[in-house]
């Protein structure tokens, strides 16, 4: 996902967006470990996607922090 994209999600929307990307990367690595190839490209291409979406979580935090004091 491109990180505009990303950046214009809401709070709720970016945590379900992580979620949903996580669930994919658990399912192609466990269909991994059973032998089946399908999908193992897209392994880095979720691994950077959640590193994203936590990267965006965080700096909107320190934001919010940064306001408050």
């Amino acid at each position: 996902m491109e990180l505009d994209k990303i950046r214009g999600l809401s709070d709720e929307e970016l945590k379900a967006e992580e979620a949903k990307a996580a669930e994919q990367l658990f399912r192609i690595r466990f269909a991994k470990s059973l032998g089946k190839q399908e999908g193992i490209g897209k392994i880095k291409s979720l691994k950077l996607d959640i590193a994203r979406f936590k990267t965006i979580a965080r700096q909107r935090t320190l934001a919010a922090t940064a306001g408050k004091a």
